[in-house]
């Protein structure tokens, strides 16, 4: 649910009987816009390289930003293809074919350290890219799976934001 305070948008989210309100982190690319087909240079049918992404100021506590990348609709459950943490505070954008310096990639489902991009076996695919503005940073190896990164951020993500594109192979 979300509603508007003094400007800023937050979601409410209930924690047992307590309701939390969190800040929404905005996240964008300038290669597609929320919804739309993400270019397929993006894809296993182009150069299979990381977009261009723009991430919105996080809120004033943040130590670190987190990210993931997956695919709902993948036919053998959620396909995970990007999993990084520790991106500094400070991080606006994430440039094409790159990480910010400090950043850590975790394993993804092709059991790889790297971004791995849109690649559905049939049919159109959502692809969610998940930002976390988190109030630490997080001690794990390059063995850490999106699962375990989750785990890791419970009780220290101070903001979120998503951005979902789709792709279809030609």
């Amino acid at each position: 649910m979300l509603i508007l305070t003094q400007g800023m948008f937050f979601t409410e989210i209930t924690v047992g009987k307590e309701v939390l309100a969190m800040e929404n982190l905005n996240i964008s690319s300038t290669a597609f816009k929320h919804g739309e087909a993400i270019p397929a240079r993006y894809s296993c049918d182009g150069s299979d390289i990381n977009p261009p992404l723009k991430i919105g100021p996080p809120p004033e506590n943040t130590i670190t930003i987190a990210l993931i990348m997956d695919d709902p609709d993948a036919p053998v459950g959620t396909w995970v293809h990007w999993v990084v943490w520790n991106l500094p505070q400070e991080t606006r954008e994430i440039l094409e074919k790159s990480l910010p310096s400090g950043a850590i990639q975790g394993k993804n489902s092709w059991k790889r350290n790297s971004y791995g991009g849109p690649c559905p076996p049939s049919g159109t695919h959502r692809y969610f890219f998940k930002i976390y503005a988190l109030d630490t940073a997080l001690n794990l190896n390059q063995a850490t799976t999106k699962a375990d990164l989750e785990q890791a951020m419970q009780d220290h993500i101070l903001a979120k934001g998503e951005l979902m594109g789709t792709y279809k192979r030609k």
